[in-house]
């Protein structure tokens, strides 16, 4: 498949603050020759930081990827060239990708103080408020919760105010090839190399010049913050007018992020909590369900037969995995997970991720819901 637009020819005019422009009409005979105007500026966007200008195309790994996708892909090779001329490596990107100091403890009441707070909680009411039909549709025809959309968009970007203003390509071409070093080095570079892919293939097939794709850091684009391979899988033109925008499109990040969750093994039938906290007892056989992996994988008579214990009688007949939030130095907590809990986990990897996910979502319908009780003597 050939490029719809040059890439080429987009990062040209762009670089020159020129906008492609269409055949001019021929002067009317004896019409006074106009004078031509000069096109609008294409403005690529603001972006958080300098960079320093390599040049990649010297590097051996960037020119076997160039090689590579050219072939897979269809790219001319030139276009590829003249586009990695551009992209600038992001030191700031490495050094946030590096993974906490050893030995600093994790701790959940932290995390909730962080995200719990009356301005993410005011500002998740206010898009409830505004796009209450669309997530009621998204619950409907997704099956997942109004709440749980509206948590991870809290989480992620507080409803669309830090989305993010590093280029896409110079962060996910400079972590795919200067990755810092650690014991999964490799297996992030392969990562970051298959989203480089991703980037160029979304730009081509949306027509649009690839630097003006912005996002995170790690290059997660938009108010869910999705990878550039997520918004080519799971991405849903939810507003219907012919253009996925997760940038600009509150409708169309509801309706991606309820078609990523149904996909990664949302469970629709699945009423009632996603998880039920647990106590556990001294003798600590229970230790065995702790960790493993991300999926509710155990039936509750065989957790609770190891010493674990819930006052809120979780439903007998689901699986479920033990999971801990450590609190620092103080008691670490234990939570009964079920499927839709390991679902949220699949947009990121971490339990703390899901938990604060649930509550952000919680905090804000309990806040909504009191809002709109009228009280009696109003009546």
């Amino acid at each position: 498949m050939k490029l719809l637009t040059s890439l080429t020819l987009l990062c040209a005019l762009c670089a020159a603050g020129v906008a492609a422009a269409a055949p001019a009409k021929p002067a009317r005979h004896g019409a006074s020759k106009a004078t031509p105007k000069k096109p609008a500026p294409v403005k690529r966007p603001t972006i958080d930081y300098a960079g320093e200008q390599v040049n990649f195309l010297e590097w051996q790994a960037v020119r076997a990827f160039i090689d590579d996708v050219a072939l897979r892909q269809g790219f001319p090779r030139e276009e590829l060239e003249a586009l990695f001329r551009q992209i600038r490596y992001v030191d700031s990107a490495v050094q946030l990708v590096k993974p906490p100091p050893v030995g600093k403890p994790k701790n959940m009441n932290a995390v909730r103080a962080l995200m719990i707070e009356p301005v993410r909680i005011n500002a998740g009411i206010r898009f409830w408020n505004e796009h209450a039909e669309t997530l009621a549709r998204a619950e409907k025809e997704f099956g997942v919760p109004a709440e749980i959309i509206v948590g991870i968009l809290g989480v992620e970007t507080v409803y669309g105010r830090n989305t993010g203003r590093f280029r896409v390509l110079d962060v996910l071409t400079t972590l795919a090839f200067a990755y810092p070093e650690a014991p999964n080095q490799a297996a992030r570079m392969a990562f970051f190399r298959g989203e480089l892919e991703n980037t160029l293939l979304l730009a081509r097939k949306n027509a649009l010049d690839p630097f003006t794709l912005l996002g995170s850091f790690a290059g997660a684009i938009g108010m869910p913050q999705f990878m550039p391979g997520s918004v080519l899988a799971y991405g849903v033109d939810y507003d219907n007018d012919g253009n996925l925008d997760l940038r600009n499109s509150a409708v169309d990040a509801i309706g991606s992020i309820a078609h990523f969750l149904q996909q990664h093994g949302w469970q629709a039938n699945q009423t009632g909590p996603l998880v039920y906290l647990a106590h556990v007892a001294p003798e600590r056989e229970w230790e065995r369900f702790v960790g493993q992996g991300l999926a509710a994988k155990f039936t509750l008579q065989e957790i609770t037969a190891a010493g674990v214990a819930s006052a809120n009688r979780p439903p007998p007949e689901r699986l479920y995995s033990l999971i801990d939030l450590q609190n620092g130095a103080d008691a670490t907590e234990y939570w009964l997970a079920s499927d839709n809990f390991f679902a949220i986990t699949q947009y990121n990897r971490s339990y703390f991720y899901a938990m604060s996910v649930i509550e952000v979502g919680r905090a804000v319908k309990h806040n909504r819901d009191a809002a709109a009780v009228i009280p009696r003597e109003t009546l």
